[in-house]
């Protein structure tokens, strides 16, 4: 039998008296993009921190390959192959691209008695990893973080992650503050860590850039799963309606209606939608 990737069973968080999370029942297999959707306030943060041992489930199991498993600590996450990259790629702006690359566990060569950093290795590395993703204009490991755009940042990031040996890839919002043609540079590098077997799980508000990659979808709606289904299932409309939260929307609509009838205009119900899409 085969066991997804990472899946969650009846996953509760509660701060005190404040429950945040409520029966999250998710999973995510091998090659697969599940896609996250919520507004801000849905719970998103707090799952990502969950999963990657910031915080422990109140109540609910965690499995990996069918084994379950729990996380004290972030390393502990990242030790079994989960990695997070966050919104501006966790990168250093003063730092040059190879040094940034193997922060923590950088590369070292004997100089007599002592050991320093090796420039060399860890800028060939790192310019190979980024381009292998097909972010060709990255050709200097010694160039400055700071200089690249925000796409590649994002794409530099997810490099290292592969690198490193992620397994299962958590994006938290990668293309929330990107231009189009940067976002587009993430959605690629996406579909590539797909390509090569990981389990991805992006989080986003942007159903048009999760339409693009996502095989998998789940809405978040208060912490729970408003609706979890697979691709071609729901159309961007209907996606878009259960973000909004459903019944908001319908109020928005009538409200439009009444509104156009009292002016003597047509229905307003299409421009409502259009608003909140």
């Amino acid at each position: 039998m085969t066991h997804a990737v990472l899946e969650l069973k009846n996953v509760n968080k509660s701060f005190g008296p404040i429950d945040v999370l409520h029966d999250i029942n998710l999973k995510v297999n091998a090659g697969e993009v599940l896609c996250l959707l919520g507004d801000n306030g849905a719970g998103k943060s707090t799952l990502i921190k969950t999963l990657a041992g910031v915080h422990k489930p109140t109540t609910g199991e965690i499995f990996m390959d069918g084994e379950q498993v729990s996380f004290d600590k972030p390393k502990e996450a990242a030790d079994r192959g989960i990695a997070t990259v966050h919104q501006f790629g966790g990168t250093f702006p003063l730092m040059s691209i190879g040094r940034s690359f193997f922060v923590g566990c950088e590369p070292v060569k004997k100089f007599g008695p002592f050991k320093i950093f090796d420039r060399k290795t860890a800028n060939e590395v790192a310019v190979k990893a980024v381009r292998d993703f097909g972010i060709t204009r990255i050709d200097d490991g010694d160039r400055l973080i700071g200089g690249l755009s925000g796409g590649e940042r994002q794409s530099l990031a997810i490099a290292r992650a592969v690198h490193f040996g992620a397994r299962v890839l958590i994006l938290d919002e990668p293309t929330a503050a990107l231009g189009v043609k940067q976002a587009s540079h993430v959605l690629r590098i996406i579909l590539e860590a797909r390509k090569r077997g990981l389990a991805v799980i992006f989080i986003t508000h942007q159903v048009t850039h999760a339409m693009a990659v996502g095989d998998h979808f789940a809405v978040l709606i208060r912490g729970a799963v408003a609706a979890n289904f697979m691709r071609g299932e729901k159309s961007r409309e209907e996606i878009t309606d259960l973000m909004a939260g459903g019944e908001a929307l319908a109020d928005l609509d009538s409200a439009m209606e009444a509104q156009s009838e009292a002016t003597g205009g047509e229905p307003a119900q299409s421009a409502a939608r259009a608003t909140v899409a």
